[in-house]
C-alpha cells in the first residue's frame, strides 16, 4: 500500500513531537535495573491501553513482568503482521552520580536534553527503540486510524548480563512459551527489536558464550612454596595460551558483516594472604560467527587451557553461565537481508534518513535467535542511538534520530500492515514540532 496524499495528511497532522520526546523521557525516568523491570512494564502498558486492542503485564517474579500488547485483525485471522520488541531492563548506574557530580547528567534517570539529545541511563539500550514503537502507535491512533494487520509489542525482562541472578533471557523465554499454547498471539512476518543501530537495519549479529574457570593449586606458606601448587602461576601460563588463541581465532574466515571469531579475556582474580596463590579465577567471552558450533568452540576452548598448564597438580573447572538460546549461551543470528519486508524496511528508512537504512552486522549479541528458533519470525534490529555508548556514563539518543525513528515505524506499519479508518477525526496536535537544543528539566 502506498501512502495517499489524504493519509499522509491525517497521520501528519496527529504528529506531536513534543509528546513523542515526553514518552522517551518518561520512560527513562523509571529505573529498571535487572531485576528490577515492573514498574517499566506497568509504565509502558499504561501509555498502550487507549490504543491497543489487548494489553498485558505478566508479572513473573516479585518486580520482574513483560509487557505485550496486540492491536489490528481479530485474533483468530490468519493475517501475519509486526512484531515489534525492545528489553525493559538496563545495565546498573554504579558510579554515574559520581561521575557527572554538580551538572544536569548526574542523575541516571532525570533523562535531561542536552546539545539535542536525551541523556540517561537505558535511553539508547535499549528504551529509545520502546518509546519508538510506543510513540508511532499512539500517533497512530490519533489520526483516526488502525492497522488491518496484526501489529504486537513485546516489552521483555532479563535481556542484559551482570546482576546476580538474571541476565538468562527469562522475560522472552516466558513470552515465548506464552505464544506457543496460544495466549499471547503473535503473527509477524518481521520481528524489529529495538536494540540501538544508529538507524542503520541489523541482519545479524555474533554468538557468544562466558566461560568462568577456576584453577585450584594448594596454598602453602610463603617460606615453604615448595609445599604448595601455584595457581597463579597456572594462571600466567593459560592467559598465554588464551591470547594466543585468540591471535588463532582472529585469522580464521570472516563473516562478511560479522567479521572473525574473537575471544577476550574479562577478568583475572587470584592471590595468597602472603602465601602460595591456591586459587585463580578467569573469565572469558567468546564471540561466534554463523558457521561455528557453540560445543565445538567450547571443546577447543577448554583443550586450550588444559593443555597449557605444565603442573597437572592443578584442578580445572569451568562453567557456562549465560545460557540463552543455547544451553552455553547465543546463538548468532542471520536473516536474509533479500526478504521482501526487510528491503521494504530499508526503503522506509532511507525515506527519512539517506545516509541510514544499511544492512549490517550487530556488535553485540540479543534475543533474535529465540525468535528465529522457536516461532520461525525473521529478525532484525532497528532503533535510534550508538552502541558504542551504552553501558557507559556517555549513553544518550539524538532526539532528531529518536523522532525520524518514530516516522519510520509508523510508516513502516501503515504501508506494510495497511490501515482502516476508525470513524472518527483525527486529532490534531497544539504542541510544538520542534525541540529546541539547550537543557531541559
Amino acid at each position: 500500500m502506498n501512502l495517499n496524499d489524504e493519509l499522509v495528511a491525517r497521520v501528519n497532522a496527529a504528529r506531536d513531537d513534543v509528546t513523542a520526546v515526553s514518552i522517551l523521557r518518561g520512560l527513562v525516568s523509571i529505573p529498571s535495573v535487572t531485576g528490577n523491570e515492573e514498574a517499566a512494564a506497568r509504565w509502558a502498558a499504561d501509555q498502550l491501553r487507549e490504543v491497543m486492542s489487548s494489553v498485558e503485564v505478566d508479572v513473573f517474579a516479585p518486580n520482574r513482568a513483560n509487557t505485550w500488547a496486540t492491536w489490528g485483525s481479530d485474533l483468530g485471522s490468519p493475517e501475519r503482521g509486526l512484531l515489534f520488541l525492545g528489553h525493559l531492563d538496563t545495565v546498573h548506574v554504579r558510579g554515574w552520580e559520581e561521575h557527572w557530580a554538580g551538572t544536569a547528567r548526574e542523575s541516571p534517570y532525570a533523562a535531561p536534553i542536552i546539545d539535542g539529545a536525551v541523556w540517561g541511563r537505558g535511553v539508547a539500550d535499549c528504551k529509545g527503540g520502546i518509546a519508538v514503537v510506543i510513540a508511532a502507535l499512539r500517533q497512530l491512533h490519533r489520526a483516526g486510524l488502525e492497522p488491518v494487520r496484526p501489529v504486537t509489542a513485546l516489552f521483555v525482562a532479563d535481556e542484559e548480563s551482570g546482576e546476580e541472578g538474571s541476565g538468562t533471557s527469562e522475560g522472552i523465554r516466558r513470552a515465548i512459551a506464552a505464544a506457543a499454547d496460544g495466549r499471547m498471539p503473535i503473527r509477524a512476518d518481521l520481528a524489529i527489536y529495538g536494540e540501538p543501530t544508529t538507524m542503520q537495519v541489523f541482519s545479524s549479529h555474533m554468538g557468544f558464550f562466558i566461560t568462568d574457570v577456576v584453577l585450584t593449586g594448594k596454598s602453602a606458606y610463603f617460606g615453604t612454596p615448595e609445599l604448595g601448587v601455584d595457581a597463579l602461576r597456572a594462571g600466567d601460563e593459560v592467559l598465554r595460551a588464551l591470547w594466543a588463541h585468540d591471535e588463532d581465532l582472529r585469522s580464521r574466515p570472516a563473516d562478511p558483516l560479522i567479521g572473525t571469531p574473537s575471544l577476550l579475556v574479562t577478568g583475572v582474580t587470584g592471590g595468597g594472604s602472603v602465601a602460595v596463590p591456591g586459587e585463580c579465577r578467569l573469565s572469558i567471552i567468546r564471540k561466534l560467527t554463523p558457521v561455528e558450533d557453540l560445543a565445538t568452540a567450547r571443546d577447543e576452548l577448554e583443550w586450550v587451557i588444559r593443555d597449557a598448564i605444565s603442573d597437572k597438580r592443578i584442578a580445572v573447572s569451568t562453567s557456562y553461565p549465560a545460557s540463552r538460546d543455547h544451553e552455553l549461551g547465543g546463538t548468532a543470528l542471520v536473516t536474509d537481508p533479500e526478504l521482501e519486508p526487510v528491503r521494504r524496511l530499508q526503503q522506509t528508512v532511507k525515506q527519512h534518513l539517506p545516509d541510514r537504512g544499511d544492512i549490517a552486522a550487530g556488535p553485540y549479541w540479543s534475543e533474535g535467535p529465540f525468535l528465529r528458533r522457536d516461532l520461525g519470525i525473521p529478525t532484525v534490529y532497528l532503533a535510534p542511538g550508538d552502541i558504542s555508548h551504552c553501558h557507559t556514563f556517555e549513553e544518550h539518543v539524538k532526539v532528531d534520530e529518536y523522532l525520524a525513528a518514530v516516522s519510520v515505524y509508523l510508516q513502516f506499519i501503515v504501508e506494510y500492515c495497511g490501515v482502516r479508518d476508525l470513524g472518527r477525526t483525527a486529532e490534531t496536535s497544539q504542541h510544538s514540532t520542534s525541540i529546541s537544543p539547550g537543557c531541559e528539566g
